[in-house]
């Protein structure tokens, strides 16, 4: 009997908008994903997180579930994204707030969204946190390091302005690639950095 044809699965990324501010990154990511070849994305978005994507992108909830391959509602702690067993390459929660951080952090999974962060850590795969808030008292910061010794990466979204950007959607992009780059999506977003040469009068001086 011959065995059966391996099927290559589409790479998931599961993408989470919580309610600080910033859901123009969370949007951002799902617009930019979802032409992609080969990637197929998981919305949960917090019920905070769907208030600010209307009130900073009058994006209403139609508009946004659009944008996703599939969409979890953040009450169903029983979903598929809830399970070890399935399968993603990774999730990136964008915008993270500081109350999503603290219940990952101290494995709250209180809600789809934190239990799908939980997951992701316990199986060891890659999680991307868009952490904001400005500016921060001491439990923010033991916070970020707890879920960094978990095997998180926080990933605050800080622009490059080494890049020379001339409007906000720059910003937001090179932000957006940045976590692509780190969930290993190729994207042409932003320009890269390619150093700049040596200064002349620099040249002979010492460090």
């Amino acid at each position: 009997m011959n065995a059966p044809a391996s099927v290559a699965l589409p790479r998931r990324i599961i993408v989470a908008i919580s309610g600080a501010s910033g859901a123009v990154y969370g949007a951002r990511l799902l617009q930019v994903m979802q032409p992609m070849p080969g990637i197929e994305t998981h919305l949960v978005v917090s019920g905070a997180g769907w208030r600010n994507l209307e009130h900073e992108l009058d994006m209403d909830r139609a508009e946004v579930e659009a944008l996703a391959d599939q969409v979890h509602d953040v009450r169903n702690v029983g979903a598929s994204i809830a399970s070890g067993s399935f399968q993603c390459a990774g999730m990136v929660i964008a915008p993270c707030s500081m109350r999503t951080l603290a219940a990952v952090a101290h494995g709250l999974s209180d809600n789809l969204l934190t239990r799908a962060a939980d997951v992701v850590l316990k199986e060891r795969r890659r999680l991307v946190m868009l952490v904001r808030e400005s500016p921060l008292h001491l439990v923010h910061l033991r916070n970020m390091v707890t879920v960094t010794e978990m095997g998180a990466i926080v990933c605050p979204p800080m622009p490059a302005f080494y890049l020379r950007p001339t409007s906000v959607g720059d910003i937001v992009d090179y932000c957006v690639g940045r976590a692509l780059d780190l969930l290993d999506v190729p994207h042409g977003l932003a320009p890269r950095w390619e150093g700049l040469a040596l200064a002349q009068q620099d040249a002979g001086s010492q460090p």
